[in-house]
């Protein structure tokens, strides 16, 4: 029972955490913030968590896990190979998160990276998985050197439209989806195009 307790505990304050991170970035992520957001009393996350550091780090994992979830939520609701693609674009840039908090607060993390190796390792297990997802999309129509430069191009796109949105771009969630699309129609053929607009999803090659 105090084990199922602490892990509720440990769980609120994740979500806690988050939620300062969303509005404050990496930099505002304070023990105490974490603390009166959950309600709890300050000094509590010692109890919970070794240090701050392992509290965000798993306030990171859990924001990566909720928008990979939102991801495969989406795909799950696709019937071809192109709206698969479209799904994973559009989770991408959640409804309630394209915002320049949220932005701000996702750039201060890729900076971490540099002298975090925690936080490179999701980072990079999160460009993994976007990969994953987009060679499942695209399988059996590109070969290995066309699925890394769709990869990268796609990838690279929405991590840079995050950062124009750190910086203060007004861009909207629609203009970012679709820019992201055309750039993915052109790095196609007009025939691959419609291949992956008429193939049923779970189509084996």
């Amino acid at each position: 029972m105090r084990k199922r307790i602490d892990e509720i505990r440990r769980a609120e304050l994740i979500e806690a955490a988050h939620r300062v991170f969303l509005r404050e970035g990496l930099p505002g992520l304070t023990t105490a913030r974490i603390c009166k957001e959950a309600g709890m009393s300050p000094g509590i996350l010692a109890y919970y968590f070794k240090g701050k550091d392992e509290v965000l780090y798993a306030m990171v994992r859990f924001n990566n896990r909720l928008l990979m979830e939102d991801v495969i939520a989406r795909m799950r609701q696709a019937a071809t190979s192109w709206q698969r693609l479209e799904a994973i674009v559009e989770g991408n840039f959640p409804a309630t998160a394209f915002n320049r908090n949220v932005a701000t607060a996702w750039l201060s993390v890729c900076a971490a990276t540099n002298t975090n190796r925690n936080y490179e390792r999701l980072q990079r297990l999160f460009h993994r998985r976007i990969a994953s997802n987009l060679a499942s999309a695209f399988a059996g129509l590109l070969d290995k050197r066309r699925l890394r430069e769709a990869s990268l191009s796609i990838a690279g796109l929405i991590d840079g439209l995050w950062l124009r949105k750190a910086v203060g771009d007004d861009i909207g969630r629609e203009e970012a989806i679709a820019t992201v699309l055309r750039n993915l129609v052109a790095l196609l053929s007009a025939e691959e195009v419609d291949a992956l607009r008429r193939r049923p999803y779970g189509f084996a090659p």
